[in-house]
């Protein structure tokens, strides 16, 4: 950790900094005078008071970037402060150590297993070392940038990403030991031996698996003393891919890669309390072939010992205090379980109701039977007073007895699994309902309802993956050091989401391109019969990596929020609690774009990033605010750069969710009072407009009214030191000057979903602006865009034509919300699907 994290850390625990989301905590009304964004301001003159300017940040030194990628001009890191605790450091090699031959396993009364031979480990080959990529960023304000008029949003420098290091080349495998049976009733290792190795066991969305370890030495025979193989981590998709492969890998369906063999133990672990390597991979397997079993279970009774044991190693789990609040009730009563099961058949038939079309119909093929077919049902629940009031933990934290009780549910089900039963977890009923059927004192409160017994087999993925529901989520997504967003797994240098994220956006596949245009050859007799939509063919084509791509369905439509200091200067005649009382139809379902979102069976999420006030716990909604409105782009930055750093996470955040939720395609949307000044802004910079030909008043605005719109992108651009047409050399300078805090969450939502190589529609010259700033950032972000129609709106003819893209529908239509990219949708997904129905003529002369 650094001096300046170190300082950080001091600060906050004495109450002088409250950390990353200090601006954003609590409600407007708690803020102190002058903190607010739009405080102390009348309503009709709100951004002429004073702000507050913001604090230095020490240490920012610049870094270079790739003029190739990002620019000519060398540019800072946002996310990398200068000085002692932001120098580049070196990825730590493993120091050689002399090979031990692993410890024997002491013969097991029960099973009289023993570690079977394997072959000793080779030398690890030398580490490579590769040259570090380093993330676009904005500096400390510098002329001509001038003084940014906004709200410091946290004041340490920030030493959060570093370069993501390459990982070491691995041994090749040996064959891993046989699994030794692990005792139920077992106890549990010292809490305080190292672990081994953590892996990556499941990274569908990464395109490398993890290498296997080498199996540990033979005990009878000790090998010589050699360095042991370092661990190899998971290689991020550009890491992984060789210098002359242009053409990316098509993804894959998530896959569980092989067992790695925890390796032997050096003099640098601790051996006293560590298992053999058999026992060890017999536990690691349990974890990574524990299933939720929905179907396939056999009548066959468990026996009562079996089911002993495996209540005896839920009652064996940690609890808050040594409480162990945990219940457990065993259901065999028929007619208790078919009322359980009416409980969940009301309850899933109301939510199919509420899902979209594709979400429906999958959710469909999900069944709850297993809680009549299971020979068994255990119902786990939690007693929060059991201990007392003293309690330890409960004070600190009351959740902390349903924390144990989850602990329990997870030995249950790992011990299951040793004993071969399979375990459902059925959670689709109304609590109370259950604990009334179940006599359960008003005290307590039902955990889970598991459905036990023997089955026919174990998937080899998770159900709700090979189902298309949801896809695993990497390991490398779920891990920070020290503080959150500093990323990387152990032994690895934390780097940036956005740099991991740009270095994932590879070009398109050029073989799987004209593997589909030979196919349109065929079919069409050489002629373009349909138009820009084999464009779009081709496009996804290139973009999956498959001449065949996937139908682009389930779609979801996230829709970012936030509000603009440059409505204070008359920006619009609207009031600035307009884009809540927006935001608030659309979560209620009554704007434009739901029913668009209905007819095409699109999820609509709306993500507030920026608004002034706060909304209310909704379904749909995702927050994510990074400030509370931006400040008055006219006068001067309307971002800080750490604020636009940390709203372009949260895109690539929000992308990530969406589809590792199973969505196949992404619909992009923006609400925000005079973001259209923001928006016109971007393009100009961007483009090389002049800002008359990208700006527009408010529907039925007057001359004069359109005329000071384009003074304030006019003046916008001034304040800030940017040209029109040079916001490519800088575009997350431009960005923090212009823009708004939705443009660059979409800029993220952008660049997450080409790193994932998903289609993202694009809306409205709102979701254009930010498509010029992903593109400048990642030029080959843009062959995931789509552009659903031609706006109306002045610049966004611009934006498509600078971008090289084709317009699905041009039907002047002009509003915003994500609408007009909504009933695109259907196109899009018409184009593939006839990719995977259509069958061309038998000869060309039968050509229609």
């Amino acid at each position: 950790m650094s001096r300046d994290d170190q300082r950080s850390g001091r600060n906050r625990r004495n109450g002088g900094d409250n950390g990353r989301w200090a601006a954003v905590e609590g409600g407007v009304g708690t803020w102190a005078q002058g903190d607010g964004l739009l405080d102390d301001l009348p309503e009709a003159g709100r951004g002429t008071g004073a702000l507050k300017q913001p604090a230095a940040e020490p240490g920012r030194a610049a870094a270079g970037a790739d003029s190739a990628r990002r620019g000519t001009q060398p540019r800072p890191n946002p996310f990398q402060a200068g000085g002692p605790h932001g120098r580049q450091r070196a990825r730590r090699a493993p120091e050689p150590a002399a090979q031990e031959p692993a410890a024997e396993a002491p013969e097991s009364a029960a099973t009289g297993a023993q570690p079977p031979a394997a072959a000793a480990e080779p030398a690890a080959p030398a580490e490579e070392q590769r040259p570090e990529p380093r993330a676009p960023g904005i500096d400390a304000p510098r002329a001509p940038f001038g003084t940014p008029n906004v709200i410091p949003f946290r004041s340490t420098s920030l030493d959060r990403f570093a370069a993501h290091a390459a990982p070491a080349p691995a041994a090749p495998p040996a064959d891993p030991p046989t699994a030794a049976a692990v005792s139920a009733t077992a106890p549990a290792p010292d809490e305080t031996a190292a672990p081994p190795a953590a892996k990556d066991a499941a990274a569908p969305l990464d395109a490398a698996p993890p290498v296997p370890e080498e199996a540990p030495a033979p005990p009878q025979a000790p090998a010589p003393p050699a360095p042991p193989a370092a661990a190899a981590a998971p290689v991020p998709p550009a890491a992984a891919a060789p210098p002359e492969a242009a053409e990316p890998a098509a993804p894959q369906a998530p896959q569980t890669p092989a067992f790695q063999t925890p390796a032997p133990l050096t003099h640098e672990e601790p051996r006293d309390h560590a298992y053999s390597a058999a026992e060890r991979e017999a536990v690691y397997r349990a974890i990574r072939e524990r299933r939720d079993v929905r179907v396939g279970f056999r009548p066959d009774p468990v026996a009562d010992p079996v089911l002993t044991r495996v209540l005896e190693a839920a009652h064996q789990a940690p609890s808050a205090g040594s409480a162990q609040p945990w219940d457990f009730v065993i259901i065999h009563d028929p007619e208790v379980r078919a009322q359980v099961h009416r409980f969940v058949q009301e309850q899933r038939d109301a939510h199919a109701r509420a899902l979209p079309g594709a979400r429906a119909r999958a959710f469909s093929g999900l069944k709850a039977e297993a809680v009549l077919d299971a020979p068994v049902n255990i119902v786990v629940t939690v007693d929060p007073t059991r201990g007392g009031g003293h309690a330890l933990g409960r004070q600190a934290d009351p959740r902390s007895a349903g924390h144990s009780a989850a602990l329990a549910v997870e030995n249950l089900w790992l011990a299951a699994r040793a004993e071969g039963l399979g375990v459902g977890w059925v959670n689709c009923y109304a609590e109370r309902d259950l604990a009334r059927e179940l006599d359960l004192p008003p005290h307590l409160e039902v955990v889970a309802y598991l459905c036990v017994g023997y089955v026919d087999d174990f998937p080899t993925e998770p159900e709700l993956a090979l189902g298309g529901w949801a896809q695993q989520r990497p390991l490398s997504w779920a891990v920070h050091r020290d503080h959150y967003g500093r990323r990387g797994l152990p032994g690895e240098e934390p780097t940036s989401l956005l740099d991991e994220t740009i270095a994932a956006i590879r070009p398109q596949s050029q073989r799987a391109m004209e593997e589909v245009r030979g196919h349109q050859r065929r079919f069409n007799d050489g002629t373009a019969s349909l138009g820009a939509l084999e464009e779009v063919q081709v496009r996804l084509a290139g973009l999956a990596g498959e001449a065949v791509p996937p139908v682009p369905e389930p779609a979801a439509v996230a829709v970012f929020s936030g509000d603009h200091g440059v409505h204070a200067q008359g920006a619009s005649a609207w009031p600035q609690d307009t884009t809540q009382r927006l935001v608030r139809n659309l979560l209620s379902g009554g704007a434009v774009a739901n029913a668009f979102a209905d007819q095409v069976g699109a999820e609509v999420t709306v993500v507030d990033v920026g608004l002034v006030g706060d909304l209310p716990d909704t379904p749909g909604l995702l927050p994510r605010k990074i400030a509370r409105g931006t400040a008055d782009g006219s006068a001067g930055a309307a971002m800080s750069g750490v604020q636009v750093g940390y709203a372009v996470e949260a895109g690539i955040e929000v992308a990530r969710d969406l589809v590792a939720a199973g969505n196949r395609c992404l619909v992009t949307g923006d609400i925000g009072i005079a973001n259209t000044i923001g928006s016109a802004a971007l393009v100009a910079a961007f483009t090389g407009s002049d800002p008359a030909e990208v700006t527009e008043g408010e529907p039925g605005a007057d001359r004069a009214a359109r005329e000071h719109a384009v003074g304030l992108v006019r003046r916008s651009l001034d304040a800030n030191g940017i040209a029109s047409g040079t916001a490519a050399g800088d575009p997350l300078r431009a960005l923090a000057a212009l823009g708004g805090l939705e443009h660059a969450a979409l800029a993220g939502f952008v660049l997450g979903a080409a790193a994932l190589r998903v289609p993202v529609v694009l809306d409205d010259a709102g979701a254009g602006a930010a498509a010029l700033v992903a593109a400048a950032l990642a030029p080959d972000a843009v062959h995931a865009c789509v552009a659903g129609f031609r706006s109306t709106q002045p610049g966004h003819s611009e934006v498509i034509e600078h971008l090289g893209l084709r317009p699905l529908m041009d039907m002047e239509l002009r509003f915003g919300q994500g609408s007009g990219a909504l009933l695109a949708l259907p196109l899009l997904q018409g184009a593939v699907r006839a990719l995977h129905e259509a069958t061309p003529p038998a000869s060309s002369g039968e050509a229609g």
